[in-house]
């Protein structure tokens, strides 16, 4: 299929969008990738007034069928069904689209859909390498489109309760943050490689990934474990914490980090670690932590996964087991004082994912992107923390990093892993050539 009208910049793009009228108006809503969030999705969207979930889009026929039909049994209505999401975007009558795809397929799919007038929420990592990432950013801002990142997170009442204890100086002068991820996974195993099952378009998966044939490793979770397609368990769940953190940190990318780690355990056709250390550094001294591990339970580990933060008065841990809770600990008290408790005014029914849901549309109707909880440029950082993690990890040695032109100064080797060549016609526009 070729490419579409709607990829070429201009004004025309734009006038394809559907003008909302006023409040009132319903938002058509197309869900792109259907797999395991994206189911998630289309629970969501089913539930907030005033959406209308319009479109499925997914690569794999028999899943797409198989949520159609489940989406119809749950709420009445069939939505239309497309595997090809530049059709998708030809529709005029859709309004804004939630990506749920593959890593590598976040921000073709974005920046095409703000080229096509569409407002757009897309899972966290927001993109597969740093340069495509900043792209990505750039769509939004010339085709004023409203972009919200899938860390929802930001919008967890007891996280945002924890982030207005910090600025208020709860633990004074905040030193370090440190993030930790607990997940156990089993091995992959080899899968030898065979023609793709029928229904799967194969070429469009891969899309701006370099062709390769398929195995049953890469479809439909696993290639996360894959650095063509996906970022590991630090760009996967680690990204979550990693927000958070320098969100509380109040900072944002820092200009060195080393990372070390390994795959551990087995042995298996994967590619990323699971277990890895990363230590990002910022001027003045304060430090940003991750550690993912892979073989440890969360009995174990104590935590299975949060945040801590460090500060001159004490500390501050955030525990997700325990729905996002934080408990405050001054001095070398061992006892925690009163629970912090949640700004209830931002959290709808103890629910982030639905509020982070409802908060972008807000922004869609209000057409303010400062309404946003995680607008793109915002997770558009924390990616850029996760992905110089990877690539500190992959060349084994410590990196120095210039936030402002989001380059390793002097250092081709790490600066080659900032950008992907891509497969046409699924490459990514250089929106500042």
């Amino acid at each position: 299929m070729q490419r579409r009208t709607f990829l070429q910049a201009g004004p025309a793009a734009l006038a394809g969008a559907r003008a909302l009228s006023g409040a009132n108006d319903r938002i058509r809503v197309a869900v792109i990738g259907l797999g395991w969030r994206g189911g998630d999705h289309m629970d969501i969207l089913s539930r907030i007034p005033g959406v209308e979930v319009a479109t499925f889009c997914d690569v794999d026929e028999e899943r797409l069928n198989k949520r159609a039909a489940e989406f119809e049994s749950r709420t009445g209505r069939r939505p239309r069904l497309e595997p090809d999401l530049r059709r998708v975007l030809d529709d005029r009558g859709i309004d804004a689209v939630t990506i749920a795809t593959c890593n590598h397929w976040h921000v073709p799919a974005g920046i095409w859909a703000c080229q096509a007038g569409k407002h757009v929420y897309v899972e966290k990592p927001l993109a597969h390498n740093v340069w495509e990432g900043r792209q990505f950013v750039t769509a939004a801002r010339r085709y004023h489109r409203i972009v919200q990142g899938g860390t929802q997170k930001r919008s967890n009442g007891y996280v945002r309760r924890a982030i207005q204890a910090l600025k208020e100086g709860a633990i004074g002068d905040v030193y370090m943050a440190r993030s930790v991820h607990f997940q156990v996974r089993d091995s992959l195993g080899f899968k030898p490689p065979e023609p793709p099952p029928a229904g799967l378009h194969w070429d469009l998966w891969l899309g701006p990934a370099p062709e390769q044939p398929f195995h049953r490793n890469l479809v439909h979770y696993n290639w996360h474990w894959f650095w063509d397609f996906g970022g590991g368990e630090l760009a996967n769940n680690g990204i979550h914490m990693l927000d958070v953190a320098r969100w509380g940190l109040g900072l944002g990318v820092p200009s060195r980090v080393h990372a070390t780690g390994g795959r551990f355990g087995y042995q298996d056709q994967g590619q990323t670690p699971n277990t890895l250390v990363a230590t990002w550094e910022y001027s003045g001294g304060v430090q940003l932590v991750a550690e993912i591990r892979g073989r440890y339970t969360p009995l174990e580990a104590g935590m299975h996964s949060g945040v801590t933060f460090f500060g001159s008065k004490g500390y501050l841990v955030g525990d997700w087991s325990k729905r996002s809770r934080f408990q405050l600990y001054l001095g070398k008290d061992t006892t925690p004082e009163p629970d912090l408790g949640r700004l209830d005014d931002v959290d709808r029914a103890d629910d982030d994912q639905l509020s982070h849901f409802q908060n972008f549309f807000d922004a869609i109707r209000a057409q303010k992107r400062e309404m946003l909880t995680a607008e793109v440029a915002e997770t558009h950082l924390s990616t850029v923390i996760a992905l110089t993690g990877n690539i500190s990890y992959r060349l084994g040695r410590k990196l120095q990093f210039d936030p402002a032109s989001e380059r390793f100064p002097g250092d081709s080797e790490a600066d080659a892993l900032l950008r992907r060549a891509y497969r046409s016609p699924y490459a990514v526009p250089d929106l500042a050539a």
